[in-house]
């Protein structure tokens, strides 16, 4: 079992920054593949970013490529979505994910968080 935990979401500008950090419980972490996933009111879920286990393979969706970065830090359990260039296009529910295959397939994962909310004012 993990548990994930999101933060760092919130209300940023159009051209602002911000982080999301997801902690997972659990000594497996490293085990696992990590995704990003977003959901705009009144949208499908859709697929954000995904990293594999060591870090150093990593997929984008094109309408963030370029501007989000995910990354992981396995010794503290925690995945990061650094996001850059915000648009309002990008207000959504964000969730961590964890599972067992590099897909962005939202089928295949086996962990979700609870979700943190980021707001893009224009």
């Amino acid at each position: 079992q993990v548990q994930l935990v999101e933060s760092g979401g919130g209300l940023v500008q159009a051209g602002g920054s911000l982080r999301l950090s997801c902690a997972a419980s659990g000594r497996t972490f490293s085990s696992y593949v990590m995704h990003w996933f977003r959901q705009a009111p009144g949208k499908e879920r859709e697929f954000v970013a995904i990293i594999n286990w060591g870090g150093g393979r990593t997929y984008y969706s094109d309408s963030v490529k370029g501007r989000f970065t995910i990354s992981r830090d396995n010794a503290k359990n925690t995945v990061y979505l650094q996001m850059n260039s915000l648009n309002p296009e990008d207000t959504a529910v964000y969730y961590c994910a964890a599972g067992g295959v590099f897909t962005p397939t939202p089928s295949e994962v086996d962990y979700w968080g609870q979700g943190t909310q980021v707001t893009v004012s224009s």
